[in-house]
């Protein structure tokens, strides 16, 4: 049987031949204020990816979900409360409403209200490059050189990238990320940090519901513990230890202002047949675009690793990766939480075959050569200075006088149309898709009231069905429209319902600029609206 501190190192620690290149300590405090490799690292990701790459900042903007989230923040600090009914529809005014992200609501709220929408892409920006970077740095930490854990952390982010929203779940990214470098580290070395996590949890639940992500690793990490302690390759307290960790952290997690019932809701939703057949994002992955073929690339490689893990008689690696691919190819908003829970494990298999490669190599070989440069780097890849700060300070100052976007994305919402016939909206009952009924919410708030918007947890099965069918313009098109008695409708062109509303003598265009069409009921009295808004003064 194992000792204690041997248990540890076998329960958490990558493969023998995968630690050579430990990075030293820093040497003091006047290293924190010199330049470093990372801090290169850290700068140069957002100017690459969101100031050079075609639609970076918009990427972060083409959600709709962000607005009312703002909305929503505005609404707890005028009213000095949570959000308990809601505030948004017409269809279900003033039915409960779990608004479970009310803390991050709340964040965008003051940093829309002091900088504009720059203020939530500065938002996007920073959780998207330290997410990066704790990739980055935990795979250093094991012993990663540069050469692999600076390729691996950028092709992990563009994978990360098919949820690259600047949504509340941006704080489940990075906190997965944090979360599997302070397990690594507790599982190589244990000490009471790890009961951070306690505290840590009770502030995710209030920020986005991926906590649940943490509870799961958790447990996995006690499953896999025991089997190893069934063949001796670990004790069982360590099992106990991290069984008792997920119980603390679900436990934190009733620090909420629903308390056990956002719990009951989150499982009813979660467990919906309906949310994955009608919500986007809760669907499998389409392997059709540059950001699916690298998370195709990394999750063969995160397979391999599993196996040769499990080759080793370790199974908590093996576990992590089986149970995040499974969870990333039925629902594609998993793919950044797999990113971040095996990388780690990829990148010390692939460091153990460098290892095997420069081992014994020839002075002047490039081998040799190579792993001198990755040692000399070494130091500069393992810590970080002020400098890595400093560059996003300037960048948000108002006297650097950037061209930073003041609304969300005219290529995917109806930017101009809103604008123009601000008044008719204000005054209707509006059918519109999902994205844009968010953004209608984030425009006109409070004067305008939704049929339906991007909180799918709250209007249920059937109002989703019923918007979808509007949307497709299947058989009961007109009763639907009838039933909830709408008065004017914004949609995009190729949509099946403009098709018919078209043919329709019951409507009648209002405007079409070839991205959005604005339609209004006849003899209604959003024309008497619309044609006062028209009149010469």
């Amino acid at each position: 049987m194992a000792t204690r501190s041997e248990t540890i190192v076998a329960a958490g620690d990558p493969p023998e031949s995968a630690g050579r290149l430990a990075a030293p300590v820093s040497p003091g405090w006047r290293s924190r204020f010199t330049p470093t490799f990372f801090d290169l690292i850290v700068v140069a990701l957002p100017i690459w990816f969101f100031g050079l790459a075609d639609g970076g900042t918009g990427l972060l903007m083409s959600d709709g979900d962000t607005g009312w989230h703002i909305r929503a923040g505005d609404w707890i600090l005028a009213h000095s409360s949570f959000i308990y009914n809601d505030i948004f529809s017409f269809t279900k005014p003033g039915a409960p409403w779990f608004a479970w992200e009310w803390l991050t609501d709340v964040l965008f709220s003051v940093l829309h209200g002091a900088l504009g929408v720059k203020g939530i892409l500065m938002f996007g920006i920073v959780l998207a490059t330290l997410f990066c970077g704790l990739l980055f740095r935990h795979m250093v930490w094991r012993g990663t050189n540069v050469f692999i854990a600076l390729p691996l952390a950028l092709v992990g982010f563009g994978a990360a990238t098919v949820h690259l929203l600047a949504r509340p779940h941006l704080w489940t990214m990075v906190l997965v990320a944090l979360s599997m470098w302070l397990i690594q580290r507790d599982l190589r070395s244990p000490t009471r940090w790890i009961l951070m996590l306690l505290p840590l949890t009770a502030v995710w639940t209030n920020l986005h519901g991926g906590w649940l992500a943490l509870v799961a690793i958790l447990g996995l990490v006690s499953v896999g513990t025991a089997l190893e302690a069934m063949l001796g390759e670990s004790a069982w307290w360590v099992a106990r230890r991290y069984l008792l960790l997920a119980g603390g952290c679900f436990a934190a997690s009733i620090v909420n202002p629903y308390g056990w019932r956002l719990h009951a809701h989150m499982m009813e939703y979660l467990s919906a047949d309906w949310i994955r057949e009608l919500v986007g994002e809760f669907k499998s992955p389409s392997f059709r675009s540059e950001n699916m073929a690298q998370f195709e690339w990394l999750m063969l490689g995160a397979l391999l690793a599993a196996g040769l893990s499990l080759r080793r008689k370790r199974f908590v690696a093996p576990l992590l990766i089986l149970f995040w691919a499974h969870s990333s190819l039925t629902s594609a908003r998993h793919i950044p939480l797999f990113v971040a829970v095996s990388l780690p494990f990829l990148a010390d298999e692939i460091q153990g075959l460098w290892n095997c490669w420069t081992n014994g190599a020839t002075r002047n070989s490039t081998a040799a050569i190579l792993q001198s440069l990755a040692a000399e780097a070494q130091s500069g890849i393992g810590r970080m200075s002020v400098w890595a700060v400093i560059p996003f300070l300037v960048v948000a100052s108002p006297l650097l006088g950037l061209p930073w976007p003041k609304d969300f994305p005219a290529l995917r919402f109806p930017v101009g149309m809103v604008a123009k016939h601000q008044e008719l909206l204000s005054h209707s009952r509006v059918y519109t898709e999902d994205q844009w009924a968010d953004y209608l919410i984030y425009k006109l708030s409070p004067t305008v009231k939704v049929f339906f918007d991007g909180r799918s947890d709250f209007y249920g099965e059937k109002l989703s069905r019923e918007y979808c069918d509007l949307m497709n313009a299947t058989y009961q098109w007109r009763q639907l429209l009838a039933k909830y008695r709408f008065e004017a409708a914004l949609i995009r062109p190729g949509c099946a319902l403009a098709a018919v509303m078209k043919e329709s003598p019951e409507w009648r265009v209002v405007d079409d600029d070839t991205k959005a069409i604005l339609f209004v009921r006849t003899k209604s009295r959003l024309e008497k609206v619309n044609g006062r808004a028209n009149e010469k003064p």
